[in-house]
């Protein structure tokens, strides 16, 4: 009977210690599916949901802004986003590169004004990171990459818009 208790008693704490969830992670509850031509307001910078363009942003690494209804279309059919600052070094940009080798289905590009140097978003998730060594980028890919919960999901990511602004 002690080591019962014991146990009932320690499995709360192992259960906290083995699932150790992402600092910092914001996360919002847009519905989706609600498509909208012309340029949107978000919320949320960069946007992480909401109504989107009735185009995708076709997955990839762009060297210029990509336009936020795009991104977010994206993001419904499971991509993530990182956005950087543009002055971020480009080393850094090379690292935020190499998270998302694994993960064709994502955008990185730069973005001015962000409320931090880096930002990684997916649907209804989202981290502010200082910069490209943050544990929590990689943290944040491994689990949202491929969100299967995106109101889009499966949806190709190929075959969308290819520019930047």
């Amino acid at each position: 009977m002690p080591h019962r208790l014991l146990a009932c008693l320690l499995l709360p704490l192992l259960l906290v210690a083995c699932h150790q969830g992402i600092e910092e992670l914001r996360t919002y509850s847009y519905a989706g599916g609600q498509m909208q031509e012309g340029k949107l307001q978000y919320s949320e910078n960069p946007p992480v949901g909401g109504a989107y363009s009735p185009v995708w942003q076709t997955c990839g690494v762009y060297a210029a802004p990509i336009y936020d209804e795009y991104a977010v279309h994206t993001l419904a059919r499971g991509a993530i986003w990182i956005a950087y600052d543009p002055k971020l070094p480009a080393a850094d940009v090379t690292k935020l590169n190499s998270l998302l080798k694994e993960h064709p289905l994502s955008l990185l590009s730069p973005r001015a004004g962000l409320p931090s140097p880096v930002v990684v978003s997916a649907w209804n998730a989202q981290v502010q990171a200082k910069g490209a060594d943050d544990p929590r980028l990689k943290q944040f890919v491994d689990e949202y990459a491929g969100l299967k919960t995106a109101p889009e999901y499966g949806a190709a990511c190929a075959g969308g818009y290819t520019q930047a602004q």
